[in-house]
């Protein structure tokens, strides 16, 4: 009987008569040798071939640390290296028509150019990423982005500058394309959420910040030294980009076509809406814009028909992203147009001097600094729709008393009321891109990411242009913008609250990474 025992111990134990442990290799996990009687016949015939079930591989969520802090210092420094670079350009319009001797409305185009290509490339170079590798091209956009910023630094002619401005532009997107995929793959899926709050609070705060930065420095320098103010943090995001995650590269092929009829609807619609804006011939404005319109019809079509298309029809085809994207869209051309129209109601209805408008309007981006890491964190706990639509309903309020605001109002009669703005838009936008980027499957986590970036700067157009037409038409300096945005702010807290349906709420989200899970051995005998 005790040799019995023994016999059968041995046999449950794996053991045979040597004494070495039986088991099968499976992508370096030892699985036990009675674990392939448990499957399928013909993965027991031939354990060389057996791929054990997603639950059996062992893969990391997020990076590990130190590396992990090193790889958002770096997207952190890129980000903000993008969006000041944009903001000082800005500033620095007039003494640049006023060094080269063009016309005012000549120089703007160096800000068109650069948000027209960023929009252009933005959802190809996602694409191209996800085919060469996001830490690739990210890197890539950068030292684009680097080489065209020292560039500025030479530039003695407008169209010089505009060429420069291109590739700078041409940098940017290929950074910012995948910037929101590399942020899932450096954040455990259980922090996505407040990576992208994050992420936010670099946004707003280097928005805020880059006004200030280019009046200094054109305070003590010439204006090519206002781009070249960048440097540091270029050279910064490219010495820290090797701790990115090195996430592989798809095997798909780059679908060229596809990217360039991509480029041509957004450049066609968006440059025949600028052209009708800016008092070109209507007609052709109109023949401008249809040929997008024709351009994109015929491309949607075929991309419906690829596996991994460059405009994420795949993704837009489940109601949670359709939904959150259309829900970006309104919120983000509700605050362009809040924030443009404003300091011209400020200085024509109330008489308010330049630094006071600017001291006004600072509530709203430094409330959104502080609201936005909070609403990241939240939304790895709350549902996004419920965050965004109570987001929604607190801008709703804000604008609806912006529009009413007193005959002769003070500075707190609407600093408190942009701030109440800048809370519920922090609320609202970190939980919607988590969703968008979090519901996407890792593969098409670039594809996600650029839809975001899209959304955001089509979006923004969409309001620059709506606030010169409400101007043309002598009811952009009034409360007229104002309950524009208030209905723009409606739609998007109505796409949120819809998420909260629960065919829509519990979608099959397929996680950045596979968790980690723990084989219990069944006991036998």
């Amino acid at each position: 009987m005790r040799d019995g025992r023994r016999s059968r111990k041995g046999n449950r134990s794996g053991k045979g008569r040597a004494g070495k442990k039986q088991v099968v290799q499976t992508h370096g996990l030892e699985l036990p040798e009675y674990l392939p009687m448990l499957l399928p016949s013909a993965a027991r015939e031939n354990n060389a071939s057996f791929r054990p079930l997603p639950t059996f591989t062992r893969m990391t969520d997020g990076l590990p640390l130190p590396r992990r802090y090193l790889a958002i210092a770096a997207l952190c420094f890129g980000t903000a290296l993008v969006i000041i670079d944009g903001g000082v350009a800005n500033v620095a319009l007039p003494t640049i028509a006023h060094d080269l001797g063009v016309e005012s409305s000549a120089v703007v185009s160096i800000v068109t150019i650069y948000q027209l290509t960023l929009v252009m490339l933005l959802l190809p170079f996602a694409g191209l990423g996800e085919r060469i590798g996001l830490k690739r091209m990210y890197q890539v956009g950068q030292l684009i982005f680097t080489i065209a910023t020292l560039l500025c630094f030479f530039a003695k002619s407008l169209p010089f500058l505009l060429v420069v401005r291109t590739a700078q532009a041409v940098g940017a997107a290929g950074a910012l394309s995948v910037a929101s995929a590399l942020i899932r793959s450096t954040y455990p899926t259980s922090q996505l959420g407040r990576g992208l709050g994050i992420n936010s609070v670099i946004v707003a705060s280097s928005a805020a910040a880059a006004p200030t930065i280019g009046g200094l420095v054109l305070a003590i320098a010439p204006w090519p030294w206002v781009f070249a103010s960048a440097i540091p943090f270029a050279v910064a995001s490219l010495v820290l980009g090797r701790a990115l995650p090195d996430v592989p590269a798809g095997q798909a092929r780059f679908d060229t076509l596809a990217a360039v009829m991509c480029a041509a609807m957004f450049g066609l619609v968006i440059g025949g809406a600028e052209s009708a804006v800016h008092g070109d011939s209507p007609v052709v404005s109109a023949a401008i814009v249809l040929c997008g319109v024709a351009v994109g019809w015929i491309y949607i079509r075929r991309e419906k028909t690829i596996s991994n298309p460059i405009l994420p029809v795949d993704l837009l085809e489940r109601p949670v992203i359709a939904l959150s994207a259309v829900g970006a869209f309104a919120a983000f051309v509700a605050s362009m147009t809040l924030l443009l129209s404003t300091p011209f109601r400020l200085t024509h209805q109330f008489g308010f001097s330049a630094a006071e408008v600017g001291a006004a309007i600072a509530p709203w981006p430094l409330t959104n600094m502080l609201v936005a890491p909070l609403a990241g964190w939240l939304s790895d706990r709350v549902p996004a729709g419920l965050l965004g639509g109570i987001g929604m309903a607190i801008s709703i309020v804000a604008l609806l008393l912006l529009a009413a605001l007193p005959a002769d109002p003070g500075y707190f009669d609407i600093a408190w009321r942009m701030a109440l703005c800048g809370s519920g838009f922090g609320t609202f936008l970190p939980p919607n891109a988590r969703l968008i980027i979090g519901s996407a499957a890792v593969g098409r986590a670039a594809a996600a990411g650029g839809l975001v970036g899209t959304v955001r700067l089509v979006g923004q157009t969409t309001g620059a242009t709506l606030v010169a037409a409400l101007l043309a038409l002598g009811v952009g300096s009034g409360s007229t913008p104002a309950l524009v945005a208030a209905g723009l702010a409606l739609v998007a807290g109505l796409c949120s609250l819809a998420r909260l349906r629960p065919s829509i709420r519990n979608p099959a989200e397929v996680e950045t990474r596979a968790e980690v899970t723990t084989l219990k051995t069944p006991r036998l005998g």
